[in-house]
């Protein structure tokens, strides 16, 4: 058995392993509390943008109308799916429990359910990218072979800790001009919704082809356990976070007016114009907030980690005292029977 002396180490050792804990809880909330604001302000501009698109796609031809093809390549397609790009979100750091493991379960099963398609992967975040490259060979840009059924083109990292807009931009273009080009067939992104702290959810969501403005297209999707979701509203309620999402009902009556009137607009552009150029600011919006949405449950998932070290590290410190107590004890009644011993013997 440790002697007091180990004991009263390792209870301090304990001890400042809680307080590092402790703070990490109380920073994870604080940023989730600006990243639930980061993923509100965003949603006005989103639901305004699928406004104006609705507007537009109602009073311009989408079709040939001797052919039946949509006009514009992003619009719903006949073509079978046989290479898929897949959008993996994930977090650039650890320390947040199962949240990358939970992301990352979902493409691999949705990849197994592809098993006769070429799937091509682009990992955002540094933990999924990590994971992949473990598992998935790098495709070579400079050859026309592909390095495998399942293989990376792409990886960006450091891109969460403050989302801009341009940096989601240019990978949504590159897709874009990707599928333009039939070098892929479909684009499913994988991240983590996040509506409040007991309401999320892993979805993967098809974003190309358009099928219809506005609506979420969910091809799987993987809910939390009841006892995660009990977990995550403790460690919320003892952080001073709110388990409710926040009430935006005027701004989405407010948003959903916007160029919706039934009026016929006249436009500086033609209709087909617009379209062209605000359907993929429809898409890389899309994936903006899927971003926004994935950094927020990253937050909530560090914070409810981190809130049961700190109970974790009370069970230990409370059971080591308990072993402190008995030691110390055990101790003294040894002296004692030791002096009454030598008094008796005397």
């Amino acid at each position: 058995m440790a002697n007091v002396l180990d004991l009263r180490r390792r209870i301090r050792s304990v001890k400042n392993t809680r307080q590092i804990t402790k703070a990490m809880k109380m920073v994870s909330a604080a940023k989730l509390r600006r990243a639930q604001e980061r993923a509100l302000q965003s949603r006005p501009f989103a639901q305004m943008l699928t406004n104006v698109l609705q507007s537009v796609v109602s009073r311009s031809e989408l079709f040939d109308p001797d052919t039946g093809v949509p006009l514009h390549p992003l619009l719903r397609e006949t073509r079978p799916e046989k290479t898929v790009l897949i959008i993996i979100v994930t977090g650039d750091r650890g320390l947040a429990g199962a949240f990358n493991s939970n992301v990352l379960k979902a493409p691999l099963r949705f990849t197994e359910y592809l098993h006769d398609k070429n799937i091509d992967v682009i990992a955002i975040g540094r933990k999924g990218r990590d994971f992949l490259r473990r598992r998935f060979p790098m495709a070579n840009p400079e050859s026309t072979e592909r390095a495998g059924r399942v293989q990376i083109v792409g990886e960006h990292v450091n891109i969460l800790g403050k989302v801009e807009y341009d940096a989601v931009e240019e990978i949504a273009e590159k897709i874009i001009k990707s599928y333009c080009q039939e070098e892929i067939d479909a684009v499913y992104l994988v991240f983590n919704e996040f509506k409040s702290v007991i309401s999320q959810r892993v979805i993967v969501q098809r974003i190309l082809p358009v099928q219809e403005i506005g609506r979420r297209e969910v091809a799987q999707v993987e809910e939390l356990s009841a006892e995660s979701r009990e977990r995550m509203g403790e460690a919320a309620k003892s952080a001073g976070v709110s388990l409710q999402a926040p009430d935006t009902t005027e701004i989405d009556r407010e948003a959903v007016k916007f160029a919706t009137a039934p009026v016929d607009y006249i436009y500086e552009q033609p209709p087909g114009e617009l379209l062209t150029d605000i359907l993929p600011r429809y898409v890389a919006n899309q994936i903006y907030s899927s971003l926004l949405e994935s950094v927020a449950a990253e937050h909530a998932a560090r914070m409810t980690a981190m809130d049961s070290a700190t109970n974790n590290a009370n069970d230990v410190i409370d059971s080591l005292t308990l072993t402190l107590n008995r030691v110390r004890q055990a101790a003294i009644t040894k002296e004692i029977i030791e002096i009454v011993s030598g008094a008796a013997a005397l």
